[in-house]
């Protein structure tokens, strides 16, 4: 009876030990490292490219690749020679994987005051090239350890940026949305209509039917200045010639002051051109454009106490909530 026992209590123990290093290899099959050369990989398309960016030997990345494919028993790359694409469990994995990493690496810098994260916003050129510069140079200011990484480029680029993990939170002009994200009121804008001051139609306001037949510099398709601009004009002109598409503010600027027509911008990108007298506002009986101004950040990222402050500190210093 008692070596029975004592057989039954050995099986028990077996089956605990195999039970317990399963449950085991279940949780740990996956590591940060994997994940980090996965995601470096995504960025670069190369292991090689990779391994220089996340400082390992590309035997190193390459088996980190392979052992996370292994792990997850699954592929997560498309491979054409030495190039690596993500396939759809690739494409599945990588939103997660960078949060993943992400929160990892605000984890280990907790209590690292002196090693503060850098914050990585991104910006459309009327709110990066007039609003933002102030904001980020009294935020640096005060929080000399929080260093700021300003991407600026149009609206549907910093849309792609924020939901693509690039950046922590954007700053946009446009209406257009991403199911991954989440945007909040910011502060309210207004279009205004520029002309050169020696042009035509600078003398006396400007009939719809004039404004149909000048010629436009406009900004590029993707902009949310061109989004708010066509949704304007072409709201109450029967045509607009657009001779230009610019995606430079200040060209467009310079273009419109040349003569060469009529420029539609936000009133934060002409302020000081009106004021100095190079370019003049152009009178028109068409209603006033308004537009909201917003922030958009991914709706299951958790932000840090640095992005926190300075959204709170960019909200504050224009008044908002």
């Amino acid at each position: 009876m008692l070596g029975v026992n004592c057989k039954t209590e050995k099986q028990i123990i077996s089956l605990m030990m195999i039970e317990k290093t399963g449950q085991q290899d279940e949780r740990l099959r996956v590591n940060l490292r994997q994940l980090e050369v996965f995601v470096a990989t995504a960025s670069e398309g190369t292991t090689r490219a990779a391994a220089g960016r996340v400082s390992r030997s590309q035997s190193a990345a390459s088996a980190a690749l392979a052992d996370l494919e292994q792990a997850l028993g699954a592929k997560v790359f498309d491979r054409a020679g030495r190039r690596l694409s993500l396939n759809e469990n690739g494409r599945a994995l990588l939103p997660r994987a960078t949060l993943l990493l992400e929160q990892a690496g605000a984890l280990q810098s907790l209590f690292s005051v002196e090693h503060a994260a850098e914050l990585r916003v991104a910006a459309s050129f009327t709110i990066g090239e007039y609003l933002l510069p102030d904001l980020v140079a009294q935020w640096t200011i005060a929080h000399p350890q929080s260093r700021v990484r300003l991407r600026i480029s149009n609206t549907s680029e910093v849309i792609a940026a924020v939901a693509g993990f690039h950046v922590d939170i954007g700053f946009i002009e446009g209406p257009q949305t991403h199911p991954d994200l989440v945007a909040y009121p910011w502060r309210r804008d207004e279009l205004v209509i520029v002309a050169a001051p020696g042009h035509p139609l600078a003398e006396r306001p400007a009939t719809a039917r004039q404004l149909s037949t000048a010629t436009w510099i406009v900004r590029e398709p993707g902009s949310g200045t061109r989004q708010a601009t066509d949704a304007w004009l072409l709201a109450h002109l029967s045509r607009l010639d657009v001779a230009f598409e610019l995606g430079s503010t200040e060209a467009i600027k310079r273009l419109v002051a040349a003569g060469a027509g009529l420029g539609c911008l936000s009133r934060q990108a002409v302020v000081e051109a009106l004021s100095s007298g190079w370019l003049v506002e152009l009178k028109t009986r068409l209603p006033t454009a308004e537009r909201q101004l917003a922030m958009v950040m991914r709706r299951d990222k958790t932000l840090g106490r640095a992005t926190e402050g300075f959204v709170r500190h960019c909200a504050e210093a224009l008044g908002g909530a």
